[in-house]
């Protein structure tokens, strides 16, 4: 017994430095973070940002794998932290604004990865000059950014996760 639980610990742990290698690789072949530095002008401390990207993936991953130690919210509601009238409203509006500010940083991320991306392989370049687009690719792509938006809107909103 005491080998299989070994033998899983070491295919569960190589089988994660294989897959955080490859999403490593994918934002160090894109140039995201060099990208994200040249943008906000603070290239002298990419190495900062740099740790930061690895301190984020690996507080992800804890809080995936250890989720029953992430239960914050509910650790908050049963020891009443902010009264026995207000804890719950309390929690809601900062669980609230949590969600909300983790979506929005998410999404820009995943934006910005899947630009990188498009912009490594040259698709939005040859794209514009196959059809003739010349000018408003910045419309163009602000369009796009926002029919996903308004898509995801929906979706959460009209819950069409529960029925398809």
């Amino acid at each position: 017994m005491l080998i299989k639980q070994i033998f899983m610990v070491l295919l569960g742990m190589s089988f994660g430095f294989i897959v955080s290698g490859g999403v490593f690789t994918v934002l160090l072949s894109v140039g995201l973070i060099p990208r994200f530095a040249g943008k906000m002008h603070i290239a002298k401390k990419i190495f900062i940002l740099e740790e930061m990207v690895v301190l984020g993936t690996l507080a992800g991953d804890f809080l995936s794998v250890f989720s029953e130690k992430a239960q914050i919210g509910e650790w908050i509601l049963t020891h009443n932290i902010f009264g026995a009238v207000g804890t719950e409203t309390v929690w809601s509006i900062i669980g609230n604004v949590i969600m909300i500010m983790y979506g929005l940083f998410s999404g820009i991320f995943v934006g910005s990865l899947a630009l990188a991306i498009a912009e490594m392989l040259n698709t939005i370049p040859i794209f514009s000059r196959r059809i003739g687009f010349r000018h408003g690719l910045g419309i163009a792509i602000l369009a796009v950014a926002l029919g996903k938006l308004a898509g995801s809107l929906i979706y959460f909103t009209q819950q069409v996760y529960l029925h398809g």
